[in-house]
């Protein structure tokens, strides 16, 4: 087995209060010239503000570009070049969900090397970028830490995965308490991302040591506290185990790679706006369970961490028990499929090859125990639609 190549930001603060030491590490740093990216809701409910008062304080200056869209697109990364170019910045502050935080890491290739986003699209790699340094607000995307972006292209609404050490911010500050906020819908869209995160990167092709005993805290962590997140959005305990949970996962698949759920969701987002963290917990329990009896033995050790089947169970027992326990979590979240997100049947029915071909071009199929073909993408496409 080859060596396992593992990338982190150089630093990561995490726990309560941590995103107020920003002015700390632009100064660990050596930066002193940062654009703050983030999207309106956080520019209109002070988050923005806050987080800029112990620079203003300072004397550090910090415009904001707060036009940041869900599934940003190469407009939006445009229009946050075009005001970064205007000015003399060193880096950039990231705030928001993976929306914010995979535009600054767009910009800051863009405003690097010049040229276009799908310059830089898979199979390319991204080596070098301006700093950016990240401060999710959402506990899910685990974008803080990853060394990819994915930005559709407006022309063609493909969504690009971009990959490559330029895109692992320089610092992540992890603050739980910036999801205390977080509507239930969010919570729960963005902690099942989370959980697909650590599921995918245990089962991976590409998994390795040190992303498995992560990928199982996590697991364990999302499946003790996502429900109470939810269900009593003002519990801190729960709160904090997810955001920390979501950073984790986040570390999991940038160091091992996620699989088909997440490259059979960049096309719904992509084709019919679906949030992302939402595609994936729409995919999630039939992907599984079309893929469970490739890994048995992987499968179940997830089941068994997250308290869905006893030492006792054989692995074929407790893969299918997790199956089960996948289906129940998103029942009890009141995840939607297509048809109740609001989907025309007849658009998702004409365009499954699409879907497929965009799948398989991401990539992460590959990764998956079972490889699936273009038929089985079609085929598994329909068992979501009818599920």
């Amino acid at each position: 087995m080859a060596p396992a190549s593992i990338h982190l930001p150089r630093i990561l603060r995490i726990g309560a209060g941590a995103s107020a030491t920003l002015l700390d590490t632009l100064s660990e740093l050596g930066l002193a010239r940062p654009l703050l990216v983030t999207d309106p809701f956080l520019a209109e409910c002070g988050f923005a503000e806050r987080l800029l008062q112990p620079l203003m304080r300072a004397g550090v200056a910090c415009p904001v570009f707060a036009e940041c869209v869900p599934d940003p697109t190469t407009d939006s990364v445009a229009a946050c070049l075009s005001q970064l170019r205007s000015g003399d910045f060193d880096c950039l502050v990231a705030l928001g969900g993976g929306s914010s935080l995979d535009t600054a890491k767009a910009v800051s290739v863009l405003a690097l090397h010049g040229g276009a986003m799908r310059d830089f699209a898979v199979p390319a790699t991204v080596t070098t970028g301006l700093p950016v340094i990240a401060i999710p607000t959402t506990a899910g995307t685990g974008a803080e830490v990853t060394r990819a972006a994915v930005i559709t292209d407006t022309l063609t609404q493909e969504k690009m995965l971009c990959m490559g050490l330029g895109l692992v911010p320089v610092a992540a500050l992890v603050d739980f308490e910036l999801t205390l906020s977080m509507p239930r819908r969010l919570t729960a869209d963005t902690g099942l991302d989370s959980l697909c995160h650590a599921l995918e990167a245990y089962v991976s092709r590409k998994a390795n040591a040190f992303t498995d005993s992560i990928a199982l805290t996590a697991l364990a962590s999302i499946s003790q506290h996502l429900r109470t997140a939810c269900d009593d959005p003002d519990n801190r305990g729960a709160r904090e185990a997810m955001m920390l949970a979501a950073t984790q996962g986040g570390i999991a698949f940038a160091n091992a790679s996620v699989t088909l759920i997440h490259g059979m969701s960049r096309p719904l987002g992509a084709l019919f706006h679906v949030p992302h963290g939402l595609s994936n917990a729409m995919l999630l329990p039939e992907v599984t369970a079309w893929s469970v009896g490739h890994a048995p033995q992987r499968y179940a050790e997830c089941a068994r961490v997250m308290g869905l089947a006893q030492a006792r169970d054989s692995d074929t027992q407790a893969a299918d028990r997790l199956v089960a326990g996948l289906h129940q979590l998103t029942a009890d979240l009141e995840v939607p499929g297509p048809r109740a997100w609001g989907i025309a049947e007849e658009h998702w029915f004409a365009n499954l090859d699409t879907m497929a071909a965009q799948a398989l071009a991401s990539g992460s199929p590959g990764n998956n125990p079972r490889v699936p073909e273009a038929t089985d993408i079609v085929a598994l496409y329909r068992r979501v639609w009818a599920a």
